[in-house]
């Protein structure tokens, strides 16, 4: 089978492989295609070091090639998406339900092999049915949308409720999207005004650039009141933390999922003046079939974030769009 291997930074090989052996509770997935995200980046780029070599690849739809024989929860020819991210079950956090924040967790193109390839091995538990009749596009932003999904009601929104999305990325089109299914109004704020088109297409009721200033008057103008009611943080920059806390009025909730990496003041004094509830948001815990049910349903719409599609053979290309301006999201046919 063709699979492309990292050997290290920027040393990336499209070359046949020994296709996967099946282990107790385990499938193997024939992928259909899988979306490039800035994790992927920033393993390709060496930012993020991973052991080598590695298949990445972790948002994933694909179809169920075959099972071992003690897995009954799926079966050959299902079409599946997969979930890229398990717990090891076992501890107290994964017992107590906790199984994100397990400090034993394994991540499907990151941690083992990924779906940047014909066909992958994966725990059986991490397939889950694709719903009759939803296309491979709409299904491909299903892991990020599962993100957003808890982050979002993590935030707890209520309806009619004036709410910012802080970044314009593929995670922050989601979330806007997830926001406007709650019922709240939403404000998108993004350093340029590049997509502030499509997120109107999608649902957001106002835009603001943060480099035109004016961010604390522009959320007292959209929520005709000290602020937004809540605020949820996708593009994880020291910048885009500072900004949420800007645009959240006394009382409000602030909810990070965008993982900044950097160093992020954050001016407690005014948290505590103003009983900012802050809140950490980290992947998913059972949100996947709550963002398959909203695909299918169509109040979130993933196939206008595809900008780029390339196959395996072009993934350098793939990489080299992935960081264009202009790119959101960039998918892989095999």
């Amino acid at each position: 089978m063709k699979a492309a291997v990292l050997y290290g930074p920027h040393d990336l090989r499209v070359e046949s492989t020994r296709e996967p052996r099946l282990e107790p509770g385990e499938a193997i997935v024939r992928v259909a295609s899988a979306g490039l995200c800035g994790t992927d980046y920033s393993i390709f780029t060496g930012d993020r070091p991973v052991d080598y070599p590695r298949v990445m690849g972790h948002e994933l739809v694909g179809r169920v090639d075959a099972v071992a024989a003690d897995v009954t929860t799926v079966r050959p020819g299902a079409r599946v998406v997969v979930e890229p991210n398990y717990g090891c079950g076992r501890c107290p956090l994964c017992l107590e339900g906790n199984r994100n924040l397990c400090l034993s967790r394994r991540a499907i193109g990151i941690d083992v092999d990924g779906g940047f390839a014909e066909l992958m091995r994966l725990p059986a538990r991490c397939c889950w049915p694709a719903p009759d009749g939803a296309e491979t596009d709409a299904l491909l932003l299903t892991e990020p949308l599962a993100v957003v999904v808890r982050a979002v009601d993590r935030g707890a929104p209520r309806r009619g409720e004036s709410a910012a999305v802080v970044g314009a990325g593929s995670l922050g089109l989601l979330a806007l999207q997830v926001l406007r299914a709650r019922g709240a109004r939403v404000l998108v704020v993004s350093r340029t005004s590049r997509r502030f088109a499509l997120a109107g297409a999608l649902g957001a009721e106002a835009t603001h650039a943060t480099a035109d200033g004016a961010l604390v008057e522009t959320a007292r103008r959209f929520s005709g009141r000290e602020g937004v009611d809540l605020v949820v943080e996708t593009a994880g920059t020291a910048d885009a933390v500072t900004h949420a806390l800007d645009l959240v009025r006394p009382g409000g909730r602030v909810v990070v999922t965008g993982l900044p990496h950097e160093s992020t003041p954050v001016p407690f004094f005014s948290v505590v003046r103003r009983e900012i509830t802050i809140t950490g948001s980290m992947i998913y815990q059972d949100e996947f079939g709550e963002a398959l049910r909203l695909v299918a349903s169509g109040a979130v719409r993933t196939r206008p974030l595809i900008t780029h599609r390339f196959g395996l053979d072009r993934i350098g290309d793939a990489f080299a769009a992935h960081a264009e301006p202009a790119s959101i999201k960039v998918a892989l046919d095999l």
